[in-house]
């Protein structure tokens, strides 16, 4: 028995030892025609990857070319070397950046500080309770808290002391304006002299 599987496996050695030369060489062109489509596989997508990634990361047309050049050239090397000198951050990247440096510059920006002493203040503060500088002054009519430099109150329209609107002359701004007593009291002495007047005509011969 033992003898009967020696003998099968010593043919079994002499058939695979004894392969036609035609069926080998048709094995190894096919598996070179495989690796080489591979290979071909493998250069075209990172040919398309770099030129995506690249667009992705600068904007410079001749830049991207270049990287395009560089992998379709040198193939796995050129990649290497793309990945060692491309951008480190994507346009999106650099864009989102920006705007949080702005956001930050804003937020520092609307941070109101003491002219005086360097600390920080609130809108609705007329006076730095650290050093006492008058920070806004009160509106003469609504009396909201106004910066120092504005000439009219941007709540009620009313302007500060001394100052005069377009068509007003400084007297007439300081000036009062008539109540509805007042009004009602000179049409009534209108009226009165108007009946009198009158009177003494049909008086008269």
């Amino acid at each position: 028995m033992i003898d009967f599987y020696a003998q099968c496996y010593n043919h079994k050695l002499e058939c695979n030892m004894n392969l036609d030369p035609q069926t080998l060489s048709n094995l190894i062109m096919g598996g070179a025609a495989w690796g080489a489509a591979f290979l071909v596989a493998l250069w075209l997508s990172l040919i398309i990857w770099t030129y995506r990634d690249i667009r992705s990361r600068a904007r410079d047309p001749l830049l991207r070319i270049l990287a395009v050049i560089i992998v379709a050239l040198l193939f796995l090397p050129g990649i290497v070397v793309y990945l060692i000198l491309r951008p480190p951050s994507t346009l999106e990247d650099e864009y989102q950046h920006s705007l949080e440096e702005e956001a930050l510059l804003q937020s520092i920006e609307e941070v109101q500080l003491c002219p005086g002493c360097g600390r920080r203040t609130k809108d609705t503060w007329m006076m730095c309770p650290t050093c006492h500088t008058k920070l806004k002054k009160p509106c003469p009519e609504c009396q909201k808290p106004i910066d120092l430099s504005w000439n009219l109150c941007p709540y009620c329209g009313t302007p500060a002391p001394g100052m005069r609107k377009d068509d007003m002359s400084i007297v007439e701004e300081t000036e009062e304006p008539p109540s509805k007593d007042d009004i009602l009291s000179s049409d009534f002495s209108e009226e009165e002299f108007s009946i009198e007047e009158r009177l003494n005509l049909n008086d008269t011969p």
